[in-house]
C-alpha cells in the first residue's frame, strides 16, 4: 500500500465532537464522554474513507502563544476567561468538555496514535511543520480555514475539511480555493491578514473585504506586492491603496501570526498505523464506557 499520512488538528476535531454528539452517555462515575466516542467515530470514519498508512494526533501546547500575542493582542482574545501573566491564557472550554481531555489523550494512546506537540506553539503549527516535511502524500483533518495555506497539489498534500460535519467531508485541493475564494492556496495566508478573521481576533485591513482582497492579489501576487503597490500607485483603487497604506503598522505583524510555523524542534514519534492492543483498548472503553464507538475504531484501524 502506498503511504499516506494523516494529520489531525485535535482539538478542531473533539471541540466538534462536543458540540456535534448528543451528551447522553456518561461513563460510570457521571463524566462526559461525547467528545471521547465522538473522536472515536471520526477516527473510525477517515481511517476508513482516506486509508491512511500513518497517522498524528496534533495537539496544541499552546492555543495562544505569548510571541503572537505580544505581535497582535486581539488574536484569540475573545477566547480567554483567564489571562495568566506568566503562563498561558487559559481558553474558554465547558467543563464538561474539559474534563474528557484526559480520556481522549488516553483513548489516542491506547490506539497507537502518537500526540505531537511543540511548546509555545499550536497544533497548526505542528502540521505545517509536519506537512512540510513531509515524504508522502498528505491529508490534514481540520474545520479550521487557516491551513489551507499548506496545500500544495504538487506534494499531495490536502484538506479533509470537517467544517459541515463528518457526514458532509470536503476535499479542499487548490482548485476549491480558488473556486471559493478566488486566490491560490498559497495565497491564502496573505489573503485571510487582508480581509480578517473573527473567530482567531485578526481584524484584517478596514474596509477591505474578501473580494477587494482577491482582486489585489491577483494583481500583486502577495501582500509585499500589494504593499509596494499601494506606496507606489501601481494597482489598486486609489481608495485600496489608502487603506493598505494606513493599515501599515499591523500589515508588519499580522503576516507572521497566521503563517503557521514550519520549522518546529519536534520530540520524535512513530506515526506507522500498526497492530492495536485489543484487551488494552476494551478495558479502556469498559472503563469511560466508550462501547460501540471504541469497536468501530479498533475494527477501522484493524483493516
Amino acid at each position: 500500500m502506498t503511504d499516506r499520512i494523516m494529520l489531525l488538528d485535535t482539538a478542531s476535531q473533539y471541540f466538534r465532537a462536543f458540540y456535534g454528539v448528543p451528551d447522553k452517555v456518561k461513563a460510570a462515575d457521571g463524566t462526559s464522554v461525547n467528545a471521547a466516542r465522538g473522536l472515536l467515530d471520526m477516527i473510525a470514519k477517515l481511517v476508513t474513507t482516506y486509508e491512511p498508512t500513518r497517522l498524528v494526533a496534533c495537539w496544541d501546547d499552546d492555543w495562544r502563544p505569548a510571541w503572537r500575542v505580544a505581535l497582535l493582542p486581539s488574536y484569540k482574545a475573545h477566547r480567554v476567561v483567564e489571562a495568566v501573566p506568566s503562563g498561558t491564557d487559559v481558553e474558554e472550554v465547558p467543563d464538561p468538555l474539559e474534563a474528557q481531555i484526559p480520556v481522549i489523550r488516553a483513548v489516542l494512546e491506547v490506539l497507537g496514535i502518537p500526540i505531537v506537540g511543540a511548546a509555545e506553539h499550536e497544533a497548526d503549527d505542528v502540521i505545517g511543520t509536519l506537512a512540510t516535511r513531509a515524504d508522502a502524500p498528505v491529508d490534514i483533518v481540520t474545520g479550521d480555514r487557516d491551513l489551507f495555506q499548506l496545500i500544495d497539489d504538487d506534494r499531495g498534500i490536502r484538506i479533509v475539511y470537517t467544517a459541515r460535519g463528518m457526514s458532509n467531508l470536503e476535499i479542499v485541493d487548490d482548485a476549491a480555493v480558488i473556486r471559493k475564494y478566488g486566490v491560490h492556496a498559497a495565497q491564502y495566508a496573505d489573503f485571510a491578514v487582508l480581509r480578517g478573521d473573527p473567530s482567531d481576533g485578526l481584524p484584517g485591513v478596514a474596509g477591505v473585504g474578501e473580494k477587494s482582497a482577491a482582486s489585489l492579489l491577483a494583481a500583486c501576487g502577495d501582500l509585499d506586492g500589494i504593499r509596494a503597490a499601494a506606496a507606489d500607485g501601481s494597482a489598486g483603487t486609489p481608495a485600496q491603496r489608502a487603506k493598505i497604506l494606513a493599515a501599515s503598522d499591523y500589515l508588519e505583524v499580522a503576516p507572521t501570526v497566521v503563517r503557521v510555523a514550519r520549522e518546529l524542534e519536534l520530540d520524535p514519534y512513530d506515526d506507522r498505523l500498526r497492530p492495536v492492543d485489543e484487551e488494552a483498548a476494551t478495558s479502556l472503553a469498559d472503563t469511560w464506557n466508550l462501547g460501540s464507538s471504541m469497536t468501530r475504531a479498533l475494527t477501522a484501524l484493524r483493516r
